[in-house]
């Protein structure tokens, strides 16, 4: 298995494949962190050097846990982290902040639980609707002129705050949800920050694991969050639709020889040289399976034949149950 490299922006080259940590400690089912400490580890050994966390995930604890994963090797990694989604020890959400005092403190609090001198990429996870994205990013370029911080992101930004946040600093990525199951950005977002130079990288690339045909009713533990009602495309009539889908997407993957997973996520790397996608797992098993995905190569009629098997308005459900953080 081998990872090739892809440039995010002008200049922040990482693995084509990046982690998604937040499953380690928060969301998806019962935490181990020995657990993801060794999927990390084994992500490394294979070259899959980007890795995602954020400050809200656990809270606090997932920084914590990648921090402590990359000692001793914090060289060869790439590292995202967020701000933004402000919330309590105890896991309370207190909301979206992006005062630059805010940004500020948040920041310091990050590099001091990851264990780290700087900050490769440091995304706003949500865009606050009362600040100014200019404010925002203006605090966030003084972390970059103080060194704490290399480059700049926004998570789920609108194409007018991604433009307005470019004229303060150059944005190098844009994070938000891409796959087979979710495309609305391609209508306006993609074409704005391919116009700015600005890469993508996306985040739930298998459809919160929809799309690697492991998820049937009744199939996730008791406290995996994808069972709630903030996932509705996971749940009831509309996981029942989705799962039609992905017996499509597994007819195409058998006749490729590689699973759906492999090929959702082979989907999503064939959308251009500009896209680091980061699927999240906490097992060494599906890290492999996912990392496999980039030696999967698909020819326009592949393409064409899942444009064909999921068209863009057939999937079932919002996204979230409840959209209102999500910058338009």
């Amino acid at each position: 298995m081998t990872i090739s490299r892809r440039t995010l922006g002008t200049d922040l080259t990482v693995s084509a494949l990046g982690l998604g940590c937040m499953g380690m400690s928060e969301f998806y089912g019962t935490a181990d962190e020995s657990q993801g400490i060794d999927t990390i580890h084994r992500a490394l050994d294979l070259g899959v050097t980007f890795l995602d966390t954020a400050d809200m995930y656990g809270p606090f604890t997932n920084e914590q846990l990648v921090g402590k994963s990359i000692g001793g090797r914090r060289d060869e990694v790439q590292l995202a982290t967020k701000f933004g989604n402000e919330r309590l020890p105890d896991g309370t959400r207190v909301g979206i902040n992006g005062s630059p005092e805010y940004v500020r403190k948040a920041c310091d609090a990050s590099l001091h639980r990851l264990g780290v001198d700087h900050i490769d990429l440091y995304y706003q996870h949500r865009v606050d609707q009362t600040v100014p994205i200019e404010e925002t990013v203006g605090a966030m370029k003084e972390l970059v002129e103080a060194g704490k911080v290399r480059h700049l992101g926004l998570s789920e930004a609108s194409a007018a705050n991604i433009r307005k946040a470019h004229a303060v600093h150059p944005i190098t990525a844009l994070q938000t949800e891409y796959s087979l199951f979710t495309r609305d950005l391609e209508d306006e977002i993609l074409p704005t920050i391919r116009e700015l130079g600005i890469g993508l990288v996306p985040y739930s690339p298998l459809g919160r694991g929809l799309l690697t045909g492991a998820i049937t009713a009744g199939s996730l533990e008791n406290g995996d969050a994808r069972n709630s009602a903030y996932f509705p495309r996971l749940n009831g009539e509309n996981l029942d639709a989705n799962l039609a889908l992905v017996d499509r997407i597994g007819e195409i993957a058998t006749a490729k020889g590689c699973t759906p997973g492999q090929l959702a996520l082979a989907w999503v790397l064939a959308q251009g040289d500009d896209v680091v996608p980061i699927p999240g797992t906490k097992r060494v098993k599906y890290l492999e399976e996912n990392v496999a995905a980039a030696d999967v190569t698909l020819t326009a009629d592949d393409l064409a034949a899942l444009d064909a098997a999921v068209p863009r308005d057939a999937v079932a459900g919002a996204r979230y149950g409840d959209m209102s953080s999500i910058d338009r």
